[in-house]
């Protein structure tokens, strides 16, 4: 491979070095919020093993995020995340690789955007158009059965309330069907709509307001969910039945019990593949290196802290929701796709009326804390991967407060069409979720090998902060359980969804040919090794030999063979 520069062009404005890691801290202080966009999903498929599922997938990013902090030392300068830390480790190796590794981490936090908006739409929906409830002894029942002779009960109920339900619920400015999803251009998308074009103007101000905003929001945020976690064991709530028997389900959605065989391994690997996309997301927390006044010192500081946070909640709530409602409660479908959760967590901690709506405020609240924070790291991927000849050159921009503007609207833009789907039902909005984590585990998997290859090629670079070895050595072995969590667990949410998150990951390939061999003239920008002090005539020695390749033949085949031998239970 010959790897050439061009000088990159003239920059009247660059990212700014306004935050400390304590900035970094409450940017990423919406990912624990992201236990609540699939807490049940994971409950309707791993059953009474989902207290588990958290707790091992929590432990697991948290050993991760180790080898993240030692790259993100390497690069001072750069902004965008561990994807672009550890894709720079990759181009000695491929041009190609490099590129898919930030490609992916931006499609796999960019729809935290439209999944978080579309349930927070789905709340403000409920708060002025409720869906009217009804029993066999409420008056306009009564009156129905009357007029209809013959008519059972449960029947009426369902008549009487699509009659009394506001069109507001149904109403769609157009809608179709597009595959395995649907789209809808209905009230929960243009609620959403506003909620994203909020976050925008409050992220157009910059990291510094943006980090300023995020601080009180978090506070108002994570303190609720403490106390949620904490209430209902103090108060006696917890039911200890419900943490047994600790087998899979026998189908998916179903509160029978099944049994430790491939079919329950294929669920619960399932729960592990989705548990991933929450739980590791702190690793956004170093998204801002450039931006950090003291990157040296501030970078391990923000993913260490930021992960400790996590690992509170990340344990701490799924295992009182789970005792609290027991697997009944948590297979219910206003848990699932999200629009009970706030009404759970007032009865857990004795409310009712005014509480209940206090924490559908807080719902809101943490849903928007998780839009922002997915908004200021993705931009920074995107302008982060313009900036270093990956992307294309009109993302590179920001605007006077240090904000990278047009990633942001690209960001909004992309992220309006997967509303679009999110809006439709939750089948769509799994699939969304699922085929984005297949970008996410694809993004770690890459990364976590990238810290023992910086190790092999760049182990004369002074490091802020080293991981041990055997920190870095348990990350390599957890990209390859990562991946088999990819191969078995995505069919367990849509039969093609790691066909089609497989698909959208080689989208980057003429996205990455338009920007390096038409807008660039087949070179790189020089500045993209200026962090390790590397000239381009540097990136023809590998050290890592083959290694790099065999391990990508590995990680591919791991995948494949994972798919092949997990198979989901058959239906109920």
């Amino acid at each position: 491979m010959t790897v050439t520069t061009i000088t990159a062009e003239p920059a009247d404005r660059q990212l700014l070095r306004h935050i400390d890691w304590r900035g970094a801290f409450w940017v990423a202080s919406g990912v624990p919020a992201l236990v609540l966009f699939s807490i049940g999903g994971i409950a309707s498929t791993t059953g009474t093993l989902a207290f588990l599922i958290w707790t091992v997938s929590m432990i697991m990013g948290f050993i991760q995020s180790f080898t993240y902090a030692e790259i993100a030392g390497l690069f001072p300068n750069k902004s965008g995340g561990a994807s672009v830390y550890g894709a720079t480790a990759w181009l000695r190796y491929s041009k190609f690789i490099a590129p898919l590794s930030v490609w992916c981490n931006w499609f796999a936090w960019s729809p935290v955007l439209s999944l978080g908006c579309s349930i927070a739409a789905a709340y403000m929906l409920n708060a002025v158009a409720p869906i009217p409830s009804f029993t066999e002894t409420s008056p306009e029942v009564v009156a129905y059965i009357a007029a209809h002779a013959g008519t059972s009960a449960a029947d009426a109920i369902a008549a009487v309330t699509a009659a009394a339900t506001p069109a507001l619920r149904s109403w769609t400015l157009f809608s179709h069907s597009l595959g395995p999803v649907g789209f809808s251009f209905n009230a929960v998308f243009f609620i959403g709509a506003v909620l994203m074009l909020i976050t925008f103007a409050i992220q157009h101000r910059g990291i510094l307001g943006t980090a300023n905003v995020q601080k009180y929001i978090g506070l108002l945020v994570i303190i609720p969910m403490l106390i949620v976690g904490v209430v209902p064991i103090l108060t006696g709530q917890i039911h200890w039945a419900n943490y047994s028997p600790l087998v899979p389900l026998a189908a998916a959605g179903a509160p029978a019990p099944g049994s430790w065989n491939i079919a329950g391994w294929t669920l619960v690997l399932g729960g592990m593949f989705i548990a991933a996309w929450s739980t590791y997301g702190f690793e956004t927390a170093v998204c801002y290196t450039s931006e950090f006044k003291d990157p040296g010192t501030d970078t391990f500081k923000a993913i260490f802290y930021s992960g400790l946070l996590c690992l509170l909640l990340y344990i701490l709530v799924p295992f009182t929701f789970q005792g609290v409602l027991g697997l009944t409660g948590m297979l219910e479908p206003s848990i699932g796709d999200g629009s009970g959760v706030a009404d759970a967590m007032g009865k857990m901690v004795g409310g009712s009326g005014f509480i209940t709506n206090i924490m559908v405020m807080l719902m809101i609240l943490a849903l928007i804390l998780s839009i922002m924070t997915a908004m200021a790291g993705s931009s920074r991927t995107l302008y982060q991967g313009s900036v270093d000849g990956w992307l294309p050159k009109y993302l590179s921009h920001v605007n006077s407060h240090g904000a990278p503007t047009r990633a942001m609207w690209t960001d909004l833009v992309c992220n309006l069409i997967v509303l679009a789907i999110a809006s439709t039902d939750a089948t769509s909005f799994f699939f969304i979720l699922a085929v984005s984590n297949c970008g996410y585990i694809i993004f770690n998997f890459l990364n976590l090998n990238a810290g023992w290859i910086h190790r092999i090629d760049n182990g004369h670079i002074a490091r802020p902060w080293k991981a041990p070895t055997w920190i870095l050595g348990i990350g390599a072995i957890f990209a390859y359980v990562n991946a088999v969590f990819m191969g078995a667990g995505a069919k367990t949410w849509n039969p093609i969804a790691l066909w089609a998150g497989l698909i959208f990951a080689a989208l980057i390939i003429p996205v990455f040919c338009f920007r390096h061999y038409v807008q660039d003239g087949g070179k790189f920008p020089e500045h993209m090794l200026d962090d390790l002090g590397m000239k381009p005539s540097d990136l023809q020695v590998r050290k890592a030999g083959i290694l790099p390749y065999l391990t990508l033949v590995a990680g591919l085949a791991v995948v494949l063979i994972a798919n092949w031998f997990f198979v989901l239970p058959p239906a109920p």
